[in-house]
């Protein structure tokens, strides 16, 4: 069968086009609105807490000396910049560490790209709160649709990087929408998104979090922004980057299924099956931290005690944390933590002198990780389990299946209220960031997005 000439884009783009271009004028169940606005407030909290990290601080530097237009805020600091040049910064920002959300069955994290590139135009479009929660849920449905598509079977043999595709695909539609395109608008910042699109899994390599940031959320949201931008100004492009003899599938694929694209668009919402962070450590080590508390619970350990720790992963990400050099992704560093602590915390998390600890040292060498081909295959996935073993001959031993904050075990309001507070407040005050957090708790009624500039710019 023939496919559609030059002239004629094919159905998926046509289909794609239409739900983009009407994304802003469609109602949203509550459930989903309720959803959207946990996962904004819990990134905005990412990006406030990692403006004052590594990769933030080079992020609001970066983004001062490029300037432009005053269109878009910087948050954590007094810099309003261009929107392409916001959403890079906050994006970066966002994923400055462990702390974003991610979305299991699409194998990357949303929030890190969509809602900064949301965020910025939002605020220079004069958009409402409604407007950036349709455009993030938009963003998220995408984004996420886009890596199914492609058909990747594993992450550890994947030849590109869902992380980086993933964000940049829900960044340009979020966009897209705000930016108010029409139909053939968006097919032509699709276009402009699969030119940009890229991504290589080399970021495990990085052990400064500095491009890993870049791949997960700077990235994405800024080539987004770029691609709906550009149309907004007046480019043209190619009608549909979704077929053809050389197309966005042909260039990325391993099976692709174009179909996927468009299945079901716009009444499962993929927000839905995003996951917020119970701890700010890789999303590996959620599990793994929920069955050490689950052990810990029985009774206390003395460190000293303990004569084995196994720790049993899926086979196919195991790789992602073991014996990592930063402290937010190592798992035996982090098992040892909990295990010495009783607990993990954002400061515990990213305290790097604990890499060098005695204590933490001499109990790293009694942890062993175990890969499982049978966790790989388990569902809910990324599950662990971890056995402790006392001198006393005494075993604990917890399975934890449905991880604490997908949506098999999720967070309650309450929890991600108390995650952003602890995030904000170091940096913000107390005051100001319960008014931050509880504006965004109630993004639906708010007017205008630029009401939130006093509450996000610092200095």
């Amino acid at each position: 069968m023939a496919g559609p000439s030059k002239d004629q884009p094919g159905e998926i783009a046509v289909r794609l086009a239409a739900h983009v271009a009407g994304a802003l004028d469609g109602p949203l169940a509550e459930a989903v609105v309720a959803k959207a606005k946990a996962h904004i407030l819990d990134t905005v909290a990412a990006i406030v807490s990692g403006s004052q990290l590594k990769v933030g601080r080079l992020a609001t530097a970066f983004a001062a000396a490029q300037g432009g237009p005053p269109l878009a805020t910087v948050i954590g600091s007094p810099v309003r910049v261009a929107p392409i040049v916001a959403a890079f910064a906050n994006g970066l920002s966002a994923h400055a560490d462990e702390t974003d959300d991610s979305h299991l069955a699409a194998r990357f994290h949303p929030g890190c790209g969509i809602v900064p590139a949301a965020l910025a135009v939002a605020e220079a479009e004069g958009a409402t709160g409604v407007d950036l929660i349709r455009a993030v849920v938009l963003g998220y449905d995408i984004g996420a649709r886009a890596v199914m598509a492609l058909g990747f079977a594993r992450p550890d043999t994947a030849r590109h990087s869902s992380h980086s595709l993933g964000p940049l695909f829900g960044a340009t539609a979020a966009a897209a929408a705000l930016y108010r395109l029409d139909e053939r608008g968006v097919r032509h910042a699709f276009s402009y998104a699969v030119q940009q699109a890229s991504g290589v899994p080399f970021w495990q390599r990085d052990t400064e979090h500095v491009e890993k940031a870049f791949d997960f959320g700077g990235m994405g949201a800024r080539n987004g922004v770029t691609a709906a931008a550009m149309v907004a100004a007046g480019f043209s492009a190619v009608d549909d980057p979704f077929s053809g003899r050389h197309s966005f599938f042909t260039a990325f694929g391993e099976a692709p299924d174009p179909a996927v694209l468009v299945d079901e668009l716009g009444t499962r919402h993929e927000i839905l099956r995003a996951s917020i962070k119970k701890w700010c450590v890789g999303s590996p080590i959620q599990s793994v931290l929920d069955a050490v508390m689950c052990v810990l619970a029985e009774g206390p350990i003395d460190p000293a005690a303990i004569e084995d720790v196994a720790v049993t992963l899926p086979d196919d990400r195991i790789h992602i944390v073991d014996d990592r050099a930063m402290p937010s992704v190592c798992v035996q560093h982090l098992v040892a933590v909990a295990l010495l602590d009783g607990t993990v915390t954002f400061q515990s998390a990213h305290d790097e002198a604990r890499m060098t600890d005695p204590a933490v040292l001499a109990l790293r060498r009694r942890i062993r990780l175990i890969a499982s081909p049978e966790l790989t295959a388990a569902r809910p996935a990324r599950q662990s389990i971890v056995e402790v073993t006392l001198v006393s001959g005494e075993r604990r031993r917890h399975h934890a299946r449905a991880v604490r904050g997908t949506p098999d075990d999720p967070m309650t309001a309450d929890e991600v209220f108390a995650k952003a507070m602890d995030l904000t407040t170091p940096i913000l005050g107390a005051p100001r960031a319960e008014t931050l957090c509880r504006r965004l708790q109630t993004l639906d009624e708010l007017k205008a997005i630029t009401d939130l500039r006093p509450l996000l710019a610092i200095g």
